[in-house]
């Protein structure tokens, strides 16, 4: 199974008509189908690495202000509790702290999405947290502590935003043409992931262009799903973009395949 990033952007992508929702519409097509999916959510922080493990998942609405029909929605898939007592063992076989999280709803950076791949949520979801205060190489560590697992059927996700910085919103254009610091460091990461120019990646922190703008320091919650979720594939960082638009030109909806 490959891997992906995908950009979960505004809550509203979960049921707007737009070509973003459109090309998510059509993406599990081009996959094998999954056993289960294991997400890492931007909207899921924890200091040690927590697994849910639950047998049904409840509908979380972790937004406020959007119309009512988002409230509405209910997509509840199974869970995979001996997945999930996989993943604990080889975090803690790894030297990974990590807990199982037995309450917590599936939040929107998860929902929002798998609603337009697997709208019918029959697929077992094992949603995981991701932990901003870890270098990037430590982010990539626990990915790949899980890549294994790939061959057994299963369909990693990391769901974020690779430029995400609400601070910016007032240079929000119009007509979606993309600010320059988005433009650049989107194209900077593509190149990155494309090339497989692993430690530019995992430094991205001191060489991208653009980075205090794009992933702003204390705020890169949205961009460390791609790097947990770049561990869990062949081990190189390349990665294929699939599909690329600027949310009001400061924001990117980005999809990325990973080997």
């Amino acid at each position: 199974m490959p891997s992906l990033f995908v950009a979960h952007g505004s809550p509203m992508v979960a049921v707007e008509d737009s070509a973003y929702g459109r090309f998510l519409d059509g993406l599990a097509a081009g996959l094998p189908r999954p056993r289960a999916i294991v997400v890492f959510s931007a909207h899921f922080e924890a200091e040690a690495v927590r697994v849910h493990h639950t047998a049904r998942y409840e509908t979380m609405y972790d937004f406020g202000g959007f119309p009512e029909a988002l409230y509405q929605i209910r997509y509840e898939p199974p869970g995979d509790p001996a997945l999930a007592a996989d993943i604990l063992q080889r975090m803690r076989s790894a030297g990974i702290d990590a807990e199982a999280e037995y309450e917590r709803g599936l939040d929107h950076g998860a929902w929002t999405i798998l609603r337009r791949l697997y709208p019918h949520a029959d697929v077992p979801v094992v949603e995981m947290s991701v932990n901003q205060k870890l270098s990037p190489r430590r982010q990539f560590e626990i990915g790949q502590a899980l890549a294994p697992l790939s061959a057994g059927g299963l369909l990693f996700i990391g769901s974020g935003v690779t430029v995400h910085n609400f601070s910016l919103l007032r240079q929000a254009s119009p007509d979606g043409r993309p600010a320059p610091f988005a433009e650049g460091f989107e194209t900077w990461l593509e190149a990155v992931l494309r090339d497989g120019r692993l430690d530019d990646l995992l430094q991205y922190q001191t060489r991208a262009p653009y980075r205090e703008e794009a992933v702003p320091h204390g705020a890169s919650e949205h961009f460390a799903p791609l790097l947990y979720v770049a561990g869990t594939g062949d081990g190189s960082g390349r990665a294929a973009l699939l599909y690329r638009d600027y949310l009001w030109g400061v924001m990117t909806n980005s999809v990325y395949r990973f080997a």
